[in-house]
């Protein structure tokens, strides 16, 4: 990859979990229209009786990651989760009482915050309250984000009898020195350790996320990162580049700017270790995302399956998302809604025996129309113009006629390419996914001055 042209289209934009993107939900939307979208779903032919995606965000951490951007408590009070823990419960009982009990989970993600500050025993009752609720559906992906440090060889087990077959450990940078400038020290042993124990447990999937653009970085000492977790060969990897936002998050501001990497810097860790991972047999299966080629993502991309939602790229069907905890987002039919960001909110609503939703949006055709789009950008790296067009009763070439114009620097570089079946982004240019996607964000394209998105790459 060309770090001239990483250089070029470095601009600010969003990751497309969802579109439009949750910044454009407003307050508007209530915990009513929310309860309106899940009566329509239970009583649809076709909504009610797909698999749900289940998000439970919980927010504790025993320290702070100065880096972080994720809605989080740091806390050491046990108490806490206890309390949320039954406050999740109220919540899942809301969710019953309009959808029914027994609705099929075809993917649940557990994240935070660490998921892995609650104690073996209430993750064990917040997995009792979820199958009284839910059916797991066989052949599910069933998910928990793992700080390596609150974990061993004895809770990898538990997990596993849990019913979890998919672990995501926050790994980030290998390099003492970079963790030291994080506030997140976790010896190289100790995740090669928890991994080890995973694999013993047969796991069905083992991710790592790593974070480039952090302070201390060079493309040397990320290479030395990424040599080390090729050893480790985990089935994902997640690549991201690190978002320095210090007006909107505190603890970014302890980090100093002078220690962050150059922007030509980054743009060599990305094509370096793209490079290098590509090299050991890594498929680019999204933004920000590499597998290995037998791993379900990897499949689902290549047989044309694949779909994403607020949890990130997945290869069950798409359908809605119920999103318990605090700032959890969710997907119902054509809505999107969010939770309460302050755990006072969150518990007061529930406290009144009400939904948690502070934020949402009802889609209009347009949002439709363009979510189809730019997630078969996001998922397939191609848009056949056949497919919008039956879907929506369009001429995707007339609808989409300025936003086709403006991809012609896009062309110019190679990046993209038009014929009359569709819209393709070159294999080597997955990486700018988002850039070509932006094209036809409308909101984006109304309102290029907005800056709170993290960098693209």
């Amino acid at each position: 990859m060309s770090v001239d042209l990483v250089h070029r289209f470095d601009a600010d934009g969003p990751r497309y979990t969802s579109f439009p993107t949750a910044d454009r939900f407003v307050e508007t939307f209530t915990s009513a229209h929310y309860v309106q979208a899940l009566k329509q779903r239970r009583s649809g032919l076709v909504a009610g009786f797909l698999p749900l995606s289940l998000y439970v965000h919980i927010p504790f951490c025993r320290s702070l990651c100065y880096y972080c951007a994720c809605n989080k408590i740091i806390t050491r009070q046990r108490s806490d989760s206890t309390a949320y823990l039954r406050y999740l419960s109220c919540e899942v009982d809301l969710h019953t009482q309009y959808i029914g009990v027994g609705r099929s989970i075809g993917q649940m993600h557990l994240g935070g915050g660490s998921p892995t500050f609650f104690s073996d025993d209430e993750l064990r009752e917040l997995m009792a309250l979820l199958r009284r609720s839910f059916r797991f559906a066989a052949g599910g992906e069933f998910s928990i984000e793992i700080d390596p440090r609150t974990v061993d060889a004895d809770r990898i087990a538990a997990l596993a009898q849990m019913g979890f077959n998919r672990l995501s450990f926050g790994v980030q940078d290998f390099d003492p020195a970079v963790q030291k400038a994080v506030h997140r020290v976790q010896p190289i042993e100790r995740v090669f350790a928890v991994v080890a124990a995973a694999r013993a447990c047969d796991f069905e999937s083992v991710s790592v996320d790593l974070i480039y653009g952090l302070p201390r970085q060079s493309p040397d000492s990320f290479d030395r990162t990424v040599a080390q977790i090729k050893l480790l060969r985990p089935d994902r990897i997640a690549l991201y580049r690190y978002a320095h936002l210090p007006d909107q998050f505190k603890s970014q501001r302890r980090m100093p700017i002078a220690d962050l990497p150059s922007a030509e810097a980054k743009g060599l860790m990305l094509s370096r270790s793209l490079l290098s991972l590509q090299e050991a047999g890594y498929i680019q299966v999204g933004v920000d995302l590499l597998a290995l080629p037998t791993d379900p993502l990897a499949v689902a991309k290549r047989q044309g399956r694949l779909h994403r939602n607020f949890q990130g790229y997945s290869a069950q069907l798409e359908g809605d998302v119920i999103g318990l905890g605090l700032s959890a987002n969710g997907r119902i039919g054509s809505t999107y809604s969010q939770n309460a960001t302050s755990l006072t909110a969150y518990c007061d609503c529930l406290d009144q025996g009400q939904f948690p939703i502070v934020r949402g949006l009802t889609l209009a055709r347009d949002d439709l129309i363009r979510r189809a789009v730019i997630m078969a950008i996001m998922c397939q790296g191609q848009v056949l113009f056949e497919s919008i067009d039956l879907a929506f009763l369009v001429d995707s070439r007339s609808y989409f006629s300025q936003e086709l114009d403006a991809l012609q620097e896009l062309i110019d570089q190679g990046i993209v390419s038009i014929d009359d079946s569709g819209i393709q982004v070159a294999k080597m240019d997955w990486p700018f996914l988002r850039a070509v996607s932006m094209v036809f964000d409308r909101y984006l394209q109304a309102d290029r001055n907005r800056t709170q998105f993290s960098k693209m790459l």
